[in-house]
């Protein structure tokens, strides 16, 4: 049964689904429809969208067009590699990170509207409506939620195509070939700043190699440059900073690393991922600036973190993706380890020399004002400060439960 709802903020790209969605919220609620279109660096102009809506019947002042890229760099993407956060070991988590913020936009717009309900556009199959709607509820806990897909039949492309015909939606010529009949898209595709991904149709056989001309944005490592660059990234506070000593603001920062990134082949992974909702999925990822980010960050960290710091943050890692993966940024356990790894930060600070060559991102060098590194007591040579005896006591006292056990039970064979 369909709740009563007056206004509703929908996160509206302009494209086909959004389109359709907006219409169908139109009749099917008789409600006021809000879009909210988001600028995150995907590479795409946003200002379409706007003409879009209007030709839909959206009031010029329901349309809100944002640019939050760096907003989305900043207390997003930057967070979460503080974390060295990876999915299942690879994946760099480009559209999980994208999704709370959207979902907090939307609040806030439904909050200075007055609407009492939000929409979005993902499928009932994958993790995005989980993520979007986690976001919503933990926002604003009384907000409707009307998730379009698992509602309606329009459950095919054909059936997109006859709906936006019927009700004078404008189609863009990608969608339809010159008899009229629906195009299928080659791949699902979804970008922002950090990423790129790829998924469906031919990708839907884990065996079979994506083509060469999939990938939008990095060169293949093949085709990279024969001689290598050498970049140096600067931090402060477990955050990236300059770029061969420049100052950048954070999304300035991480386009300028994605072209390094593209340039030289950089952040091309093909993964099976173990979706939220329980199925696997496959996905192909670009993600050049974020894969140079992180090994820059493990870098610095390891000169600037005292080691057990380092082992517990480590321990972090896959239960603070997983909640970024899931849908949980929001929730109070992602927060909590925030604040736990946000103050391992507060010395990670210098400059890491990295290498980039033909898909690899090689670490030449790094340097601290805080380092931990002491060459006096690292030298293999002769020194002063290190009394190699010393190691005796330590190994005795370490070993002791072994000793203690060997005398009560018996050495083990």
């Amino acid at each position: 049964m369909k709740k009563n709802v007056k206004k509703v903020v929908l996160a509206y790209s302009g494209g086909l689904d959004t389109s359709t969605i907006l219409k169908w919220l139109q009749d099917e609620y008789n409600a006021e429809v809000i879009t909210f279109t988001a600028d995150l660096g995907q590479g795409e102009e946003v200002e379409p969208a706007r003409q879009k809506a209007l030709a839909c019947g959206i009031k010029p002042e329901n349309i809100f067009i944002l640019d939050i890229q760096e907003e989305f760099v900043r207390d997003y993407v930057f967070p979460m590699f503080r974390a060295n956060a990876i999915y299942e070991g690879e994946y760099l988590l480009g559209t999980s990170i994208a999704r709370p913020l959207i979902a907090k936009k939307q609040i806030e717009i439904a909050n200075k509207m007055g609407a009492d309900a939000v929409s979005h556009g993902a499928t009932g199959k994958g993790n995005d409506q989980v993520r979007f709607e986690l976001g919503y509820l933990g926002l604003n806990p009384d907000i409707t939620v009307i998730a379009p897909w698992r509602e309606w039949d329009l459950n095919s492309r054909e059936k997109l195509l006859a709906y936006a015909k019927e009700h004078g939606i404008e189609i863009d010529k990608k969608h339809i070939d010159e008899n009229g009949n629906p195009v299928i898209s080659p791949y699902s595709m979804d970008a922002n700043l950090l990423h790129i991904s790829y998924e469906g149709l031919s990708l839907e056989d884990p065996d079979v190699q994506p083509a060469e001309d999939m990938w939008l944005w990095t060169n293949s490592p093949e085709n990279a440059p024969n001689t290598p660059e050498y970049i140096t990234i600067g931090y402060k506070n477990g955050d990236p900073i300059s770029i061969n000593g420049e100052e950048l603001s954070p999304a300035k920062l991480l386009k300028k690393l994605n072209d390094y990134g593209n340039t030289h082949g950089i952040g091309r992974i093909d993964i099976v991922e173990n979706r939220y909702v329980g199925m696997k999925a496959r996905g192909c990822y670009e993600t050049p600036g974020g894969t140079i980010m992180l090994k820059a960050h493990r870098a610095i960290e390891s000169i600037c973190l005292d080691r057990e710091e380092t082992h517990l943050k480590d321990g972090m890692i896959a239960k603070y993706a997983e909640l970024i993966y899931n849908g949980f940024w929001f929730s109070p356990e992602r927060e909590m380890m925030q604040a736990a790894i946000d103050k391992t930060q507060e010395h990670v600070e210098g400059e890491v020399r990295l290498k980039l060559y033909k898909g690899n991102v090689i670490v030449v060098g790094r340097t601290s004002p805080k380092s931990l590194f002491s060459e006096e007591h690292s030298t293999f040579e002769a020194d002063d400060v290190y009394n190699q005896k010393d190691a005796e006591g330590f190994i005795r006292l370490n070993a002791l439960r072994f000793i203690i056990e060997g005398h009560t039970r018996g050495s083990k064979k």
